[in-house]
């Protein structure tokens, strides 16, 4: 594949989408039932999937001129929602009809339609420690004699699942994990597998997945903010073995807000002094996120955003003094349906204050599942067409997009979006846009 991002370029070799595309997923609850009862719902015909680029998003090509604008699934050969399977592992047992049941998100009615397909999926019992879940208890879990036993269960899982499948991808919908810093564990292939054996602590459940995923050649998607891939040992054996792998913690309700607005005050010169956002929510995500140390990998992972956007070094006038604060609060009768309070304080011409006040009620789940769908079926495109490591032009999905060391990611959905639909253009050959619109008028 060239890398002149120039009109002439010659597409990339991408295999065909040929066979069944196996869908793994660490962690069966809400946000996995969702997707899974999603997909077979539209594969039935009485739903749509409303939410997925992928299915039913567009992109032009060529100039405004042309009326060429045909969809997404149709310019680039993504697997087909017919050709993917799925399986996973849990901590609570049952099938995922119960699963679902238990979640809420989704009516009773639209389950009992595709119920018998639902009780066929039996999550495997998961890797699953405590110490890095504080507020969950395990039903369900594998047992070994160290973390490199327990690793190889899941490599074992995977394997078997290969033999029924053609391609995988492996995506953490578990929960979050605590807060974790870099260690000499992390820093290369050979000690992180040496850690394994040892029981390092530095060593959580989700870089266990993600290990034996990219041990066996398969691309792997973090959905939480965890410490999990974004370490110098599994960037180097994501390359090593060819596996793409892209950011982490899935962007849906306030943080996508975020990243909507802040390049609007940004754009048209407006400051910010202060920007206040608390959620609330009963899930069981809220539940683990009660816990304060798992709550800290969430608000590091939600408060870098606006630093990256607003640029305060470039802007000192503008942004140096915001206060940026964010609060996520348990309240068991909201279920999955997360609110999202968001008070901003800006200011405009000669510094007058003005305030923007949001209220976001929205469904965490709902939001979530088409974004694990359209990364699993982007990640199996980019290892079809030779890509591997760090795939930052998939940043549009995530609160924390993981760019090569050094590099700062964009966190302007609006850029990020351009970014992966010229990606795409680049991959089949096609002329990036850069929307300079000179040639309509020379």
């Amino acid at each position: 594949m060239s890398s002149q991002p120039a009109a002439s370029q010659n597409a990339a070799t991408i295999q065909p989408a040929k066979g069944k595309l196996g869908i793994m997923t660490a962690g069966m609850g809400a946000v996995c039932t969702t997707l899974i009862a999603g997909v077979e719902a539209v594969r039935r015909g009485i739903a749509k999937p409303i939410g997925s680029l992928t299915q039913m998003g567009t992109i032009r090509l060529g100039k405004r001129t042309e009326n060429n604008t045909p969809l997404i699934k149709d310019f680039v050969p993504l697997a087909s929602l017919d050709d993917l399977v799925f399986t996973g592992w849990d901590i609570f047992g049952g099938n995922l009809y119960e699963a679902a049941r238990t979640a809420q998100v989704l009516d009773r009615d639209q389950l009992d339609q595709i119920r018998p397909y639902l009780e066929s999926i039996e999550p495997l019992p998961a890797v699953f420690d405590q110490h890095y879940v504080k507020r969950l208890t395990a039903k369900k879990a594998k047992t070994g004699k160290n973390k490199c036993d327990l690793a190889s269960q899941i490599r074992n899982d995977i394997a078997e699942f290969k033999s029924k499948t053609d391609r995988q991808v492996l995506i953490w919908t578990g929960s979050t994990e605590i807060f974790m810093e870099e260690t000499a564990v992390h820093q290369s292939i050979e000690a992180f597998e040496r850690g394994l054996t040892e029981n390092d602590p530095g060593i959580a459940p989700s870089q266990m997945y993600a290990w034996a995923a990219l041990k066996e050649g398969i691309p792997f998607i973090n959905g939480a903010p965890n410490l999990t891939v974004d370490i110098p040992a599994l960037n180097e054996l994501s390359r090593k073995m060819n596996a793409p792998i892209c950011g982490k913690d899935f962007k849906t309700g306030q943080t996508m807000i975020k990243s909507v607005l802040a390049p609007m005050f940004k754009t048209r010169m407006l400051g910010v002094s202060g920007w206040y956002s608390t959620n609330i929510l009963g899930n069981r995500d809220g539940e683990v996120l009660d816990d304060p140390e798992s709550f800290k990998t969430k608000e590091e992972s939600k408060l870098g955003l606006l630093d990256i956007i607003l640029q305060p070094e470039l802007y000192p006038v503008l942004y140096k003094d915001i206060y940026h604060k964010v609060r996520i609060n348990y309240y068991p009768p909201r279920g999955d349906n997360k609110e999202g309070w968001d008070n901003i304080d800006i200011f405009g011409w000669l510094g007058y204050p003005m305030q923007i006040k949001i209220d976001f009620l929205c469904r965490d789940s709902i939001l979530a599942a088409p974004i694990v769908l359209d990364l699993a079926l982007f990640l199996d495109l980019a290892q079809r067409a030779g890509m591997k490591g760090i795939q930052e032009w998939l940043s549009f999905y995530f609160k924390s997009p993981q760019t090569a060391p050094g590099l700062y990611p964009e966190h302007d959905v609006f850029i990020q979006l351009m970014k992966l639909k010229n990606t795409l253009r680049y991959l089949r050959g096609e002329d990036l846009i850069t929307h300079l619109g000179l040639e309509y008028y020379d």
